[in-house]
């Protein structure tokens, strides 16, 4: 498989091996998946997050399906069906079940045949998410230089929401891949990265990301970014999303429609990136429709760190008999967006330029 960076690659037997990102940044672990319920459990139980690397492991794990039963189709299609439905909200999983399971319905190949067949499909999901992250880090790249450009400015201040970097796309990201993009250039660049609760993907995955690409990156509480944009702070904020409508209304981790209501006050663009893949075009009005993934009240009450002795360990910070409830994402609506920066170019969040620029998708 090709790009810089990765979450996840083939062992000697062709097992997909994942980093487990439950323990970054404080360990680094990887999980082995062999099948297709190992394949589930790690989309499920967020060993792997990302819309990308959801999809790119939902491809693998169709062809693990494919191995463990010999390449009948009907059982296949099954096991297929449950990868499918391991997690509502990021279309680019169930993008990538529906493409490899085109190619195992198209094809001739049966038992051994069909198995290579899908493993070669997967692999070719994965190094086209490469080619796109590089085309979305240098339009995205571009838009920082024109800002900077027109404000006269010297140093860049970008704000993030969670993770959208090689962790969640593999390669160099969505959101982050324009970060990574504009330091290659020279430009003197600074983020804001929100910790991202509950899970707190920002402060574990972001931070530990730019802290190897040397970047520099400050960490702050989510409800911080408003105070930072109302003071001259943040020069532009780019995210990235798990899925978007074709009228533009686009879902990604719970708090970045707040982050996009204080830009629109404070006259700060505000940016989606994401590849093709991430577009559900059956949707018109993602407000609306995008389903919401309800995730355990846990991940609330619950924290994961290292105590004062340097030990991992995890932590109750609710009392017991208080309830929480976990949306894990909500939509931020076309409005709010200036622009989607996609493999195709910059693109107007509306649906009649988004059915122009993806005509061939819909």
């Amino acid at each position: 498989m090709q790009g810089k960076y990765k979450a996840l690659w083939l062992d000697n037997q062709n097992n997909l091996v994942v980093l487990d990102q439950r323990f970054l940044p404080f360990e680094e672990k990887t999980v082995t998946l062999t099948n297709a319920q190992e394949s589930i459990e790690a989309i499920k139980n967020m060993t792997v997050r990302g819309a990308g690397v959801i999809g790119n492991v939902a491809g693998f794990g169709v062809y693990l399906a494919c191995r463990e039963s010999g390449g009948e189709l009907k059982k296949l299609t099954l096991l297929a069906k449950q990868i499918r439905e391991s997690r509502p909200t990021a279309v680019n999983l169930m993008w990538a079940v529906d493409r490899m399971m085109k190619v195992a319905r198209d094809s001739n190949a049966k038992g051994k045949a069909l198995t290579e067949l899908l493993l070669k499909e997967a692999i070719e999901i994965c190094d086209e998410d490469c080619r796109r992250s590089q085309k979305i880090a240098e339009y995205g790249a571009d838009i920082i230089e024109e800002i900077m450009r027109q404000k006269g400015l010297e140093s860049f201040n970008i704000l993030t929401h969670c993770n959208a970097g090689w962790l969640a796309i593999v390669d160099e990201g969505t959101a982050l891949a324009p970060i990574y993009e504009a330091k290659r250039r020279g430009v003197d660049i600074h983020v804001w990265v929100d910790e991202t609760r509950p899970r707190n993907q920002g402060a574990n995955l972001t931070a530990w990301e730019l802290s190897k690409a040397d970047i520099k990156h400050t960490v702050i509480a989510d409800n911080t970014g408003g105070h930072l944009m109302q003071n001259g702070m943040v020069d532009m904020v780019i995210t990235g999303a798990d899925r978007v409508a074709r009228n533009g209304d686009s879902a990604n981790k719970i708090g970045t429609y707040l982050k996009a209501l204080s830009a629109k006050d404070n006259g700060i663009p505000f940016y989606i990136a994401l590849p093709a893949s991430t577009f559900d075009f059956e949707i018109l009005d993602g407000v609306k429709e995008i389903p919401i993934e309800i995730r355990s009240e846990d991940e609330v009450k619950y924290m994961r760190g290292i105590n004062r002795d340097g030990e991992l360990e995890e932590f109750q910070i609710v009392q017991s008999k208080s309830p929480a409830i976990n949306y894990g994402f909500d939509v931020t609506p076309a409005r709010l967006i200036t622009a989607l920066i996609t493999e195709r170019g910059v693109c107007e969040a509306n649906t009649e330029a988004i059915s122009e620029m993806f005509e061939d998708l819909i």
